[in-house]
């Protein structure tokens, strides 16, 4: 008999949920727009459609700079970007228990409505349930999106080579830390804010300009060296980051200092990883520091040959050390 239990670990966006994936969904579901495990997925319809889904159940559901409500609309909204598509629709599903007050449910909602607007996007369609006292905890949101692909070339991971450029669009570590300052009532002393936004207006205008970029991905769950191992293990190829680029703010570092947590496992819910060919990475950073959402923006290392597999760190004192995929969660319930 399989006593294996689904731990908080699965869903971490670390190895965990990883093996979980590729060892029971893939196995069972698996085909060939699922198995590419992108953020959205490229429906084949004239290649020209993406669609994503996602669950949020954060907690707490209100926190500096969003909530559960933003949050739901900007993350399906960034992972169609990050695709290369222009987000329109999303249908939006809540779960509540019962007794939940109609006056925050009233809050979400305009926060909802208020999001939606900032993106672009319409609610084309939604449900609604409501289960007992205790069945969930306050409220859960499913939201999925689609968009329609402006970018010329697919992004994937199949067009990275050695020698392009990693690019990082903003401070790293924002959400995460907001959201466990709100829980352990440290705000006051970090007044950290979380990064939720819609990248819209960041990304689409460097889309239509720059033909050069190889893939996209916004590091929410594991943070910065998820994604980034998520690449090396399915490409083959590795990465190499310099520790004195890395955009992280003053608050969010000593924070992570006090809390002995690396701000690259911290989730993001408002910044872009970008990799692109490394002769038009500066006009990117350029682009992208001209807008409010990308001032933070530089290039922090290069995809490599070899060693396969693996990410690695060049520290500020010249020494190097191999950063791995997140093995546990120190933050469940972060979106």
């Amino acid at each position: 008999m399989d006593k294996r239990k689904i731990l908080l670990a699965h869903g971490s966006g670390g190895s965990p949920m990883h093996e979980l994936i590729k060892g029971l969904f893939i196995r069972k579901l698996g085909n060939p727009v699922l198995n590419e495990l992108s953020d959205s997925a490229r429906i084949n319809y004239r290649q020209r459609l993406a669609f994503s889904t996602d669950s949020f159940v954060v907690k707490p559901i209100f926190f500096p700079g969003g909530d559960i409500g933003k949050l739901a609309i900007c993350g399906t909204v960034n992972d169609l970007l990050m695709l290369g598509a222009r987000p329109e629709y999303v249908s939006l599903a809540l779960i509540m228990e019962e007794g939940f007050p109609y006056q925050t449910l009233e809050r979400i909602v305009s926060s909802i409505a208020v999001a939606a607007k900032n993106s672009g996007v319409q609610v084309a369609t939604g449900d609604m349930k409501v289960v007992e006292k205790g069945a969930c905890d306050a409220i859960f949101i499913n939201t999925s999106g689609i968009g329609r692909i402006i970018y010329g070339r697919p992004l994937g991971l199949a067009g990275i080579k050695p020698r392009d450029k990693i690019i990082i669009t903003g401070n790293i570590g924002q959400h995460g830390l907001s959201i466990l300052a709100k829980r352990k009532d440290l705000g006051l002393a970090f007044n950290i804010k979380s990064d939720c936004q819609p990248l819209n207006s960041l990304i689409i205008p460097v889309l239509k300009k720059v033909k050069s970029i190889k893939f996209m991905r916004d590091p929410t769950r594991g943070g910065i060296a998820t994604t980034l191992n998520e690449i090396t293990q399915n490409s083959g190829l590795s990465v190499e980051i310099e520790e004195d680029k890395l955009p992280v703010s003053g608050s969010v570092r000593s924070a992570c200092e006090l809390m002995g947590i690396d701000p690259l496992y911290v989730a993001n819910e408002g910044i872009a990883v970008i990799i692109a060919g490394r002769t038009d990475a500066d006009k990117i950073v350029c682009m992208l520091k001209g807008h409010p959402l990308g001032r933070n923006a530089r290039i922090i290392g290069e995809v490599k040959s070899s060693p396969r597999f693996k990410v690695v760190l060049r520290t500020t004192v010249g020494a190097s050390r191999i950063v791995g995929m997140l093995t546990a969660d120190p933050l469940p319930r972060i979106c």
